[in-house]
């Protein structure tokens, strides 16, 4: 017997068939390992920001960051015309300050960098001139709140709307 193996559990299977399952003694062995939050790479190597892919279609990129600046609730305004983050106004500029937003608010994880394969991370800060990207823990909910706000202001205007056009 292999010294590797240390159980050999033995069965049958509902057609009779004999079943062996082998554990590794290895695995037997648990290991206490001290590890960040389940997929925050902030404190893995310092700092991360999330930014758009260069090279990835257009189309998907732009259908990205109007998620991102929409139902993903990411703080856009400085990407609007005479916001601190407009200039470069471009496509890829502008999808990356938005993802990251919406990365360092969504607790910097792997999954909240991927917007449609059109996402990648950084170690490099990509902060420029007057344009800072936020790092962990510089955000404050103020964004999401005031989107809220607006939702609720838009939903009584309908409800109100519905109940003088009966």
């Amino acid at each position: 017997m292999n010294p590797a193996l240390r159980a050999v559990q033995a069965a049958k299977d509902g057609m009779g068939r004999r079943i062996v399952v082998e554990e590794k003694a290895e695995a037997a062995i648990p290991v206490n390992t001290l590890s960040p939050p389940e997929g925050n790479t902030t404190f893995l190597d310092g700092t991360t920001w999330c930014v758009a892919l260069a090279g990835v279609s257009q189309g998907d990129l732009q259908n990205a960051l109007d998620w991102a600046c929409g139902l993903g609730m990411a703080d856009c305004t400085p990407i609007q015309q005479g916001g601190s983050c407009f200039d470069p106004d471009t496509l890829l500029s502008h999808a990356s300050y938005a993802f990251n937003n919406y990365y360092q608010q969504n607790g910097n994880s792997d999954v909240a960098c991927n917007f449609g394969g059109t996402a990648t991370l950084t170690k490099k800060n990509p902060s420029y001139a007057k344009c800072s990207y936020a790092v962990s823990g510089s955000l404050s909910s103020s964004a999401a709140t005031s989107y809220l706000s607006f939702i609720w202001w838009k939903l009584g205007v309908v409800l109100l709307l519905s109940y003088f056009v009966r």
